[in-house]
C-alpha cells in the first residue's frame, strides 16, 4: 500500500500517456481497496487478542469483521483482472518505472489471491456447524430414534470423507492403488475419531505445547527425593550386560542408518558425499542387477551404503529399493566382525512410508508355537510381512547361511524400520532361535503387552532423550489431547501473550513463566472435575478419551489399545540439564528402563532431534567411546 501510494504521488500529473487514464482509475481505486483491506486486518487483529482461548465473548463482533474482509476478496479479485488487462495492454506507452511498479503489483496481487484459496482449501472446516451433532456420551446412549441415529451416522461419515479428501490432495503425486484406497480410508478414519471431540485451532494447539512444556520444565526442576535419586544412580544401573548392548547397538546403528541410503549420507556430509558419491558412481563394478531390487539410479544410494557401513561389495547378499505402501526398502549383508548375517530394515524417507506409519488400527499377530499372541501395528506387521516373504520365498536368507552357515542372524532399523524389525523378528524366532534385534527409536504404539514382554528375550530397543516418536500411541495421544484441553482452557492469559512469551522461551531460555489459570486455590478433590471452560473445548468425548478418564477395563476396549515398546529397552538420556539445540561435548548416560517410562508424550525442543538416526548414532559411539577409555584405564 505504501508503495503504490509514493508511485501514485510521485507520478500524479504524468498520466496523459496512452493508457494513462485507466491506469489512474487503477491506483487510486487500489489504494482505496487496500486501506480498506488493512483496516479490516487490523480490526481482526486487534479483536482477536482479546480475551482467553476458552473466553470468546469479548471476540464475539470477530464473525462481521471476518466476513466484511471475505467481501473485499470480490474487488480485489476484480482489481487484480483490471491490472493483469492493464499489463497485457501492448498499446500502453507510460514511462517504464509505473509500469514496472503495476506489473509488480499485479504479481502481488495474484499472489496472495491464490494463497489465501490454498488456505482456506486446506484449513476450512465444511462440516462447520455440523458438529454439534456430537453428543455428550451420555445423551447419544439414549438416542432411540432411528433418524437421529442415522443423523450421527452421517455426520461422522462426511467427516471421515472430508479428511480422506485431505489425506488424497496431500499424496496427489504418488500412484494410487487399492492399497492406497484402503489406507486413506483407513487413516481418515483415525484423524477423524481422534480431532472429531475437540473445538482447537493449531494456534490453539500450538498455546498448549508451549504450556506444556513450560510446565514439564519447572517439575523437572523441583529437587527430587532422596529415594529417587538412588534408584537412578548409575552405580545400581550401569552393567556389564548393559556395556555389552551398548557396544553392539553402536554397531548395527550403521546398518540402520545405512538403509536411508544417499539421503542420511549427504544429510551428514554436506560438503563431500556428493563429490565421493560422484567418483564412486563413475567406477566400473559388477552389475548390481545380481543383488539389488528396485530403483537406484546412479548406484547413490549402494554406494552410500557402502560408506556408511564400511563393506565391500561382495558382503551384500540382496538390496532392495523398491517402496510402496507396506512395502519398505531393505538390505542383507554378511556383518564378519561380528559375524553376523545383518537385516537392516529402512526407516520413514518417503509419503509411502508415512501412509504404513498411519494405518495404526490393530490387527492379531497370530503365529505357531507362540501361545503370546496379541495385537499389533497394522501398517507395520504388514511391512514385515512383505519383508518376510522376500527373506524366507525368495531364499535370500538361505542363500545367506549357505556363504556363512556359522553366522547368528541380527534385525536392526531405525523408527520404522525399528518397528518393522522388531515383528520381523517375532516372525522369525522360531525358525531361528538365536536371533537378536536391535530396534532404533521405535514407534510406541507396536505391541501389545504380551507380545511385548515375549520379545524381551530377544529384543533391545534403544531410545534417546525425548523422543516423540518412542512414546507415540493413540491412548498417548489422546492423553496428550486431555493435557492440552485441560492447560489451554484454564489459561487466563491472551492467547497472543502464551505465543510470543512461548517463542521468546524456547528461542532463549530463562525461567518458565508462572501463568494464572483457574486451577489455582481450587482443592485436590476439585481438581479431578473438568471445568466449565474445558467443557466448552470438548464438542464431545472419545471412546479413548473416557477410556483414559475413567482408567476402567471392564468396559468394552476401545478402539485402539493400549501398545508398547519392543524388547527390553536402553533410554539414553544428556547429563546435562541445557535445553538448547545447539550445545558442544554433550555427555549422555544409559540405563535400563520400561515401558511405562514412555507411558506420555514429553514437549520439548529435542522431542524430534533426539529421533534423527544421527543423534541416536552419536549418542551410543560417545557410550561405546567412554566405555572403551573406561577399559584402557
Amino acid at each position: 500500500w505504501i508503495g503504490i501510494l509514493v508511485l501514485y504521488t510521485v507520478h500524479k500529473g504524468q498520466f496523459n500517456c496512452p493508457g494513462g487514464g485507466l491506469l489512474h482509475s487503477y491506483l487510486l481505486g487500489l489504494i482505496l481497496l487496500l486501506a480498506s483491506i488493512i483496516c479490516a486486518l487490523s480490526a481482526l487483529v486487534y479483536i482477536s487478542m482479546q480475551g482467553t482461548i476458552s473466553n470468546p465473548g469479548p471476540r464475539k463482533s470477530l464473525p462481521k469483521i471476518l466476513y466484511t474482509r471475505l467481501l473485499l476478496y470480490f474487488p480485489e479479485f476484480i482489481w487484480a483482472v483490471i491490472g493483469a488487462v492493464w499489463v497485457s495492454d501492448n498499446s500502453v506507452q507510460c514511462e517504464k518505472t509505473v509500469i514496472n511498479g503495476v506489473i509488480g503489483t499485479v504479481i502481488a496481487s495474484w499472489i496472495i489471491i491464490i494463497f489465501t484459496i490454498i488456505g482456506v482449501v486446506i484449513v476450512f472446516d465444511p462440516l462447520g456447524g455440523k458438529k454439534t451433532f456430537y453428543l455428550p456420551d451420555g445423551v447419544s446412549r439414549n438416542l432411540e430414534s432411528s433418524q437421529s441415529g442415522q443423523l450421527l451416522y452421517n455426520v461422522k461419515s462426511s467427516a471421515t470423507r472430508v479428511w480422506e479428501k485431505r489425506i488424497r490432495l496431500l499424496c496427489c503425486c504418488i500412484v494410487q492403488d487399492d492399497d492406497h484406497r484402503v489406507a486413506f480410508t483407513s487413516i481418515a478414519e483415525l484423524f477423524r475419531s481422534y480431532f472429531s471431540d475437540t473445538d482447537l485451532v493449531p494456534s490453539d494447539i500450538a498455546a498448549g505445547l508451549i504450556l506444556l512444556h513450560q510446565e514439564q520444565d519447572k517439575m523437572e526442576n523441583c529437587p527430587k527425593e532422596p529415594e529417587e535419586v538412588l534408584c537412578h544412580s548409575p552405580s545400581s544401573l550401569m552393567s556389564d550386560d548393559l556395556d555389552v548392548e551398548l557396544e553392539n547397538a553402536a554397531h548395527y546403528m550403521l546398518f540402520a542408518a545405512a538403509a536411508y541410503g544417499w539421503p542420511y549420507y549427504v544429510y551428514t556430509n554436506p560438503y563431500t558425499a556428493l563429490c565421493k558419491l560422484n567418483g564412486d558412481c563413475c567406477r566400473n563394478r559388477p552389475t548390481d542387477s545380481e543383488i539389488t531390487g528396485g530403483s537406484d539410479r546412479h548406484n547413490f544410494h549402494f554406494g552410500s551404503i557402502l560408506k556408511i557401513t564400511g563393506l565391500q561389495y561382495r558382503d551384500f547378499i540382496h538390496i532392495s529399493f523398491h517402496n510402496k505402501i507396506y512395502e519398505i526398502p531393505f538390505f542383507v549383508a554378511l556383518d564378519h566382525k561380528k559375524e553376523a548375517i545383518v537385516v537392516a530394515v529402512r526407516g520413514t524417507l518417503s509419503f509411502e512410508d508415512i501412509l504404513t506409519d498411519l494405518s495404526a488400527d490393530c490387527e492379531d499377530l497370530t503365529l505357531e508355537e507362540v501361545l503370546e499372541n496379541g495385537f499389533v501395528h497394522k501398517g507395520i506387521t504388514q511391512a514385515a510381512n512383505y519383508i518376510y516373504r522376500k527373506l524366507i520365498n525368495d531364499g535370500i536368507l538361505n542363500q545367506a547361511f549357505t556363504i556363512a552357515p556359522e553366522y547368528k542372524l541380527v534385525i536392526v532399523g531405525h523408527s520404522l524400520g525399528g518397528g518393522t524389525a522388531s515383528i520381523l523378528a517375532i516372525m522369525l524366532r522360531n525358525s531361528f532361535p538365536t536371533l537378536r534385534c536391535y530396534a532404533f527409536s521405535p514407534p510406541g504404539g507396536l505391541l501389545s503387552k504380551s507380545l511385548a514382554d515375549y520379545t524381551k528375550h530377544f529384543i533391545v530397543s534403544v531410545i534417546v532423550g525425548k523422543d516423540l516418536v518412542a512414546r507415540l500411541s493413540m491412548p498417548n495421544m489422546e492423553d496428550l489431547k486431555r493435557r492440552i484441553v485441560r492447560i489451554v482452557a484454564n489459561c487466563n492469559r491472551p492467547k497472543y501473550q502464551i505465543l510470543l512469551r512461548g517463542c521468546w522461551y524456547e528461542v532463549f531460555g530463562g525461567d518458565p513463566d508462572d501463568f494464572p489459570t483457574e486451577l489455582d486455590g481450587r482443592s485436590q478433590d476439585a481438581l479431578t472435575q473438568p471445568l466449565l471452560a474445558e467443557e466448552s473445548l470438548m464438542v464431545h468425548r472419545s471412546p479413548s478419551y473416557n477410556a483414559l478418564e475413567e482408567e476402567s477395563h471392564l468396559n468394552s476396549p476401545p478402539q485402539y489399545p493400549h501398545l508398547y515398546l519392543p524388547g527390553k529397552i536402553i533410554h539414553i538420556v544428556e547429563e546435562s540439564s541445557s535445553r538448547r539445540l545447539c550445545s558442544s561435548d554433550i555427555k549422555y548416560t544409559a540405563r535400563w528402563s520400561n515401558e511405562t517410562v514412555f507411558s506420555s508424550i514429553l514437549i520439548s525442543p529435542k522431542m524430534i532431534t533426539d529421533h534423527m538416526p544421527d543423534v541416536v548414532l552419536k549418542a551410543l559411539k560417545s557410550l561405546s567411546q567412554e566405555h572403551g577409555s573406561c577399559l584402557s584405564c
